[in-house]
């Protein structure tokens, strides 16, 4: 074992995949604050108002919103622990890996899982929807508004609206949507939402953002028997921050502050705009992707995320060779797809602080020149198509 290590130096990479993404100057500068205590009146202070600034990103007027103290897995362990109990009906809406993920908790938490599935990369009409769920009749509705695996952009209101007619909770996760897209909580109907940091809110991974509508709220005081997480039991978290500040865990503090400038940074450029950037950085890149002679996964524009692009991997070209060509010569990195989709989709994201024309243009450039260099012959000029399109779209 060597007596000194040099101090770290990562290799210079444009984070275009899912995530993370880039991460704001302005927050890697307030994560080099000095801490305070995990009960000091200042972290208080900072909760409170990443609290007050959610409520518009996630939209919602329901004061319960917080943060869990880890990635998005763990927004998506609290939504269900708190919520499913054993014997419970949980219906599942499953087109993608994080279906998969949601159904897997729940049947560690004793549900009985039921599932209405399709091919990743598909959705459901609003009849499907209300025909599963009168069919079923469930107790928890779970769903992906934004499936990272597959580019679908599901907003839910359908699935809301007939789960409510029955008496269900539903369960929603954003973890691609929030801070980049509209979530729309109230307005869709959505009961719990979480998400994660390291996407449309361009922080470093450590945190999970979760809200909670009055009817979720009312079924969580409701309960009489504790929570079978103590790490993830709402009640006890709510009780830390906003409460009586009782101990639970110690929060961490930078995570925090850089949490508090992202959301600070999503204020001051306004939502509306935001989502308009993210919006035209999407088709200018689609525009690029179909001038190359590429086809999106997700074949309905509207089903599309704007945050988490899929275009299919032209037959026969090897992905991971063409990502590792890119991911070499130009530090960009850009991911291939997994499960039914491993070497059909490319996945780029375009997200939060990395969602600029600048970085829509390098990676047309790229991929073209990855794609020529593994023997695809593009149609035309993907930058090209791209930058016409923002000449007759400007912002």
């Amino acid at each position: 074992m060597p007596e000194s290590y040099p101090a770290l130096q990562p290799p210079k990479r444009l984070l275009l995949g899912p995530g993370p993404t880039t991460v704001e100057p302005r927050i890697y500068a307030a994560m080099q604050l000095p801490i305070v205590s995990h009960v000091d009146p200042f972290f208080y202070q900072v909760a409170e108002e990443i609290r007050l600034m959610l409520g518009p990103v996630f939209g919602t007027e329901s004061p319960f919103r917080m943060v869990i103290s880890g990635t998005g897995s763990s927004g998506m362990e609290a939504a269900i622990t708190n919520f499913t109990d054993p014997g419970m009906k949980f219906a599942v809406f499953a087109a993608g890996y994080f279906c998969d993920r949601i159904t897997e908790i729940a049947r560690r938490q004793g549900a009985k899982v039921v599932r209405l599935e399709k091919p990743w990369g598909e959705t459901f009409a609003a009849a499907e929807a209300r025909d599963f769920i009168a069919r079923e009749q469930p107790d928890i509705v779970a769903y992906v508004q934004a499936e990272t695996s597959t580019g679908v952009y599901l907003p839910g209101k359908a699935i809301c609206e007939a789960a409510h007619e029955h008496g269900a909770l539903v369960i929603a996760d954003c973890v691609t949507s929030l801070g980049a897209m509209p979530v729309n909580m109230d307005a869709n109907g959505i009961d719990i939402a979480y998400s994660c940091s390291q996407k449309g809110l361009s922080c470093p991974p450590g945190l999970a953002p979760i809200a909670l509508s009055a009817r979720a709220l009312e079924r969580l005081r409701a309960q009489t028997q504790p929570v079978r997480s103590f790490y993830f039991d709402l009640k006890l978290l709510d009780d830390y921050y906003e409460g009586a500040h009782r101990y639970h865990h110690t929060a961490p503090i930078s995570m925090f502050y850089a949490l508090r400038e992202a959301l600070a940074i999503i204020t001051e450029e306004g939502l509306q705009k935001r989502f308009a950037r993210h919006r035209r950085n999407h088709l200018a890149f689609v525009a690029g992707i179909e001038a190359l002679g590429l086809r999106m996964h997700v074949p309905d524009p509207a089903n599309r995320l704007w945050t988490l692009n899929t275009p299919r991997v032209p037959e026969g070209l090897d992905d991971a060779k063409v990502r590792a060509r890119i991911l070499a010569e130009r530090g960009i990195d850009i991911f291939g797809g997994f499960g039914p989709l491993a070497g059909k989709i490319f996945r780029v994201g375009l997200m939060g602080a990395s969602s600029i024309q600048e970085n829509v243009l390098l990676a047309l450039e790229a991929l073209e020149e990855a794609l020529r260099a593994e023997g695809f012959q593009p149609a035309a000029s993907g930058s090209a198509a791209a930058a016409q399109f923002y000449t007759a779209n400007p912002a």
